[in-house]
């Protein structure tokens, strides 16, 4: 017999996430509303964990691995997130979590093969940590022929529709705005560019996990050429919906990076590599937000890059036209954690948390799969 939730009351969620920069888990609880029609939320704990060096070293290396290793980091991965929340809530005494709605760590994505791969065993996080699991959020959308992403636009309309734009800047940039398709109004949305992919993936060169406030990209200087050739990319042409993969920037973008020369036929130096490619990023932003009206764009800006200090300048720079509203530190750092909680919420609800005028799919459906704890 299907469970009833009372979102009228409030239903407690878990959300998990994890980016493509490795950064560490986001652990996020929130308290989910829906009342007329309309949700609301309260965060209620949200905290942050960096991995085990063994276990980002495997999470780093998961594309190149045999389908035996692959098999059992995604079985180890599991049962580690599982670990994560049982010390989560034994920490803060928690009893009645709904689900845990788990992103997992994407290792493929090419949905234009109809593929995509999350790791992270939604059967072991139920497991050890005894709540029910929700996670493999992309994978029905791309059956149905869309991009399986971004999938977080769904909660920027329904828990952040006061901004013009919802901006998220992480291993890559993505943004959310309201839009019309076939005449209607309807939620559009796109990855613009990468960021922190790979800018922390120059800094680890250095031993250092990322830029801090961008000062290294700070101190170099921008070099033309290599600008011009990363903002003549094809992707950037193309028409959305359309989503980014670590492939594509170790097939496109890293290459062109590594063939620039500076004076004297000299490589780029790690500034002027960071300089430029921030400039990139942030440009790139720019040309996706437009000002609709004589007030500025309002853009809410989150995930990681919302603390790059310097990426905020030359975004300013770029975009005189748009208000970068960076919000508290805790809608910065968790606001993604947050709205995986959210896709979970919506699947609880049996309502649909992939939107195919996002992804292109052929329609709007529930996407994830659970995980019973059996308890």
């Amino acid at each position: 017999m299907k469970k009833i939730y009372d979102f009228d009351g409030g239903v407690d969620i878990i959300g998990l996430m994890s980016g493509t920069s490795l950064d560490g888990l986001d652990i996020c609880l929130a308290r989910f509303f829906l009342r007329d029609g309309k949700w609301s939320y309260k965060t209620l704990i949200a905290e942050d964990e960096s991995y085990p060096a063994e276990l980002k070293a495997r999470l780093s290396r998961a594309q190149t691995m045999t389908a035996e290793e692959y098999a059992l980091l995604h079985s180890d991965y599991g049962l580690y997130l599982g670990e994560r929340v049982k010390a989560f809530m034994e920490r803060h005494s928690l009893r009645d979590i709904a689900a845990i709605a788990s992103h997992g760590q994407t290792v493929f994505h090419q949905p234009h093969l109809r593929f995509t791969g999350q790791i992270g065993s939604g059967a072991g996080i139920a497991a050890i940590s005894g709540v029910d699991t929700i996670c493999d959020f992309r994978t029905t959308d791309v059956a149905l022929g869309g991009q399986g992403a971004p999938l977080v636009p769904v909660g920027d309309r329904n828990l952040f529709g006061e901004y013009d734009y919802c901006l998220n800047i992480g291993g890559f940039s993505n943004i959310s705005s309201e839009g019309t398709r076939n005449g209607k109004a309807v939620r559009v949305a796109h990855d613009i560019s990468p960021v922190n992919y790979v800018l922390n993936h120059y800094t680890r060169g250095i031993g250092l996990e990322y830029d801090k406030d961008g000062e290294i990209a700070r101190s170099g200087s921008i070099h033309r050429d290599l600008l011009k050739q990363l903002n003549a990319l094809p992707f950037y042409s193309m028409e959305g919906p359309k989503s980014l993969g670590r492939e594509w920037v170790e097939n496109e973008v890293i290459p062109l990076i590594e063939a620039a020369r500076g004076e004297g036929g000299n490589p780029l130096s790690l500034a002027d590599k960071l300089a430029t490619f921030t400039e990139h990023a942030a440009y790139q932003i720019s040309l996706n937000v437009r000002q609709n009206n004589a007030e500025k764009a309002k853009v809410l800006v989150t995930g990681g890059g919302a603390f790059n200090k310097y990426l905020l300048e030359r975004m300013c720079f770029n975009a005189p036209h748009a208000l970068f509203i960076v919000p508290d530190e805790i809608t910065v750092k968790f606001k993604e954690a947050l709205i995986f909680a959210f896709l979970g919420a919506l699947y609880l609800a049996d309502m649909p948390n992939c939107m195919s005028s996002v992804t292109g799919a052929e329609y709007d459906c529930i996407g994830g799969a659970m995980y019973k704890a059996g308890r």
